[in-house]
């Protein structure tokens, strides 16, 4: 009996589903069932389920109650295939896989629909062309075809099933949701912008915080328009080129500080206020969309709601359910110490093999004991930020660490030519303009015009300009392969998870919340750390790194920093 089935919806209703042999071909005959639920219960054996689109077919087994061990999805690995052959952007769906196979013209992939509030339907809408299960299994056997003539076919699958993999958490994740008290919520609002007014106008702190700044200048000033409070600036005397925080902080003006505040609440009202309160949380669970694998670099991103910019002083909201803890589980030095795996460096390597201070050990070894100069080379080095004292610190860096930083200066000098640039296990960085999505811009809110410039273009960065592109590269084999690394911990950590309570709830980038009933959470913090340790052996083989985390138990999310 094989281990893989394949599904896909029948044209007139219920699904068909065959069992798969070497190769990726049907090992038998197509049979049709009443539903992908049934098909599911029916062949508990099945470890690993082939379908067109994890984030539409996954959700419907959730909602009847279904939990599948593994997938493969078609399509996300026809994105992962499609760039890694150069061909980033061409359309991923199985349809338009299975028209380039057979020369037939290429369909233009279905539109991304907007997020909806409370909605738990799949990202896509149903492809209006229907593809037969034979269909699907061709273009899923070419694949396996396609994995065997990259460069490193076994990490490349390795990959592939990771991908899948975070599908299925992030299907999870949008399932469960992540504890959330609108009383709370609703309090903390009171204290920060005061009473509502009727009509929906700014709340009684911004108006008076924009009376504030009026007063200042003179005249009637809109601070939430740039524009008006860079003129107004200029019109007493001082120029501004925007109105960004340590822009303003250099500034001696009275309308400086309540500028500053009425920007820090104005966010907060119009991205976790009352309205935002009411779209997204309901039954005492906010439910953003989880999109794994949402830019280029392989980080994730949300389909509405902000679940990765959720501001500090709005966490208090995020309250473990009653006899239940939240673990919130902190990647400590990730990216260098990603750098020190995929780099081979050796004394790096021995460095990033100790679960202490990665920075305060670069300090010790090449800056004198100074930890911030170490943290600034380090992540001048990945991010590309080298020029001024940038530039001397990295040669220090270069002189302890010179195969880590040959390394990314590599990757540099293959974005700047327009070369294909991977990661460790062979996500591809595209090789000209369009390289990808920024993650810190969704459903229609700006990244904050107040975080550091390297976060705010670093989840990607489409430009023409070769030295951008380079920056972007030099960075992309560390971010990306990083990314890699934390889908196999979700992989790993969800597996340790299916035999208990906890539920994983939320993933931004190097943070991971489990949710738990308080007698497990000793064991998944164990489980954190042991999931962290086999995805770097998996991802990066056998080397010294370790990959510690900072680990807090908490019944509020923001206790935990």
């Amino acid at each position: 009996m094989t281990d893989r089935w394949a599904v896909a919806p029948a044209e007139d209703g219920g699904v068909e589903i065959a069992p798969l042999g070497p190769g990726g071909l049907l090992a038998g005959p197509v049979r049709r069932v009443a539903d992908a639920a049934r098909a599911v219960r029916d062949l508990p054996e099945v470890t690993r389920w082939v379908w067109r689109s994890t984030a539409e077919t996954y959700p419907r087994l959730l909602a009847t109650g279904v939990r599948v061990e593994r997938c493969y999805d078609v399509e996300d690995a026809e994105t992962l295939l499609l760039g890694h052959e150069g061909r980033y952007g061409e359309p991923r769906s199985a349809a338009a896989a299975l028209a380039r196979l057979r020369g037939g013209p290429v369909p233009p992939d279905p539109p991304q629909r907007a997020a909806e509030p409370g909605s738990q339907s799949p990202l896509f809408e149903p492809q209006s062309v229907h593809l037969p299960l034979p269909d699907l299994v061709e273009v899923y056997a070419e694949q396996q075809r396609r994995h065997d003539s990259t460069a490193h076919p076994d990490r490349m699958r390795l990959l592939t099933a990771a991908e899948s993999a975070g599908m299925l958490v992030a299907a999870e994740m949008n399932r469960a949701g992540l504890p959330w008290s609108a009383d709370v919520h609703r309090g903390v609002l009171h204290e920060l912008l005061g009473e509502r007014y009727a009509g929906g106008g700014e709340p009684r702190r911004l108006a008076e915080l924009a009376d504030e700044v009026s007063a200042a200048f003179g005249r009637r000033v809109r601070p939430d328009l740039p524009a008006d409070v860079v003129k107004a600036f200029a019109q007493a005397g001082i120029k501004v080129k925007s109105t960004r925080r340590w822009e303003l902080e250099s500034l001696d003006h009275p309308a400086v500080k309540p500028l500053i505040e009425y920007k820090k609440l104005y966010r907060i009202w119009v991205a976790h206020g009352w309205s935002w309160l009411q779209d997204w949380v309901r039954e005492g669970r906010f439910r953003p969309e989880f999109l794994a694998g949402g830019t280029v670099t392989g980080r994730w991103v949300t389909n509405g709601g902000g679940a990765l910019q959720i501001p500090k002083v709005i966490r208090r909201a995020v309250v473990a359910d009653p006899g239940w803890r939240l673990v919130v589980a902190d990647a400590d030095q990730m990216e260098p110490r990603v750098l020190a795996a995929i780099s081979r460096d050796p004394g790096l390597m021995e460095v990033a093999g100790r679960e202490t201070d990665l920075y305060q050990s670069v300090s010790d070894r090449a800056f004198s004991g100074d930890r911030a100069q170490a943290k600034l080379a380090v992540l001048g080095a990945v991010y590309g930020q080298t020029s001024g004292d940038g530039l001397k610190n990295l040669a220090a860096l270069r002189r302890r660490f010179p195969r880590a930083v040959a390394y990314v200066d590599d990757a540099a000098r293959a974005g700047e030519e327009g070369r294909l640039v991977r990661t460790w296990l062979g996500r591809t960085c595209p090789p000209a303009a369009g390289a990808g999505e920024d993650a810190s811009e969704e459903a229609g809110i700006p990244a904050s015009e107040d975080e550091p410039e390297e976060r705010q273009w670093v989840p990607g960065y489409a430009s023409t300009n070769a030295r951008a592109r380079g920056r972007f590269a030099r960075n992309f084999v560390v971010q990306g392969s990083a990314a890699d690394w934390t889908l196999l911990l979700l992989a790993a950590l969800r597996q340790t998870c299916a035999d208990m309570a906890a539920e994983l709830v939320f993933f931004q980038h190097d943070e991971v919340i489990v949710h738990c009933p308080e007698e497990e959470a000793e064991t998944v913090v164990a489980a954190i750390r042991e999931a962290a340790e086999l995805a770097g052996r998996l991802t990066f083989g056998e080397t010294p790194v370790r990959f510690p985390f900072t680990t807090a138990v908490v019944e509020c999310y923001a206790d935990a920093k």
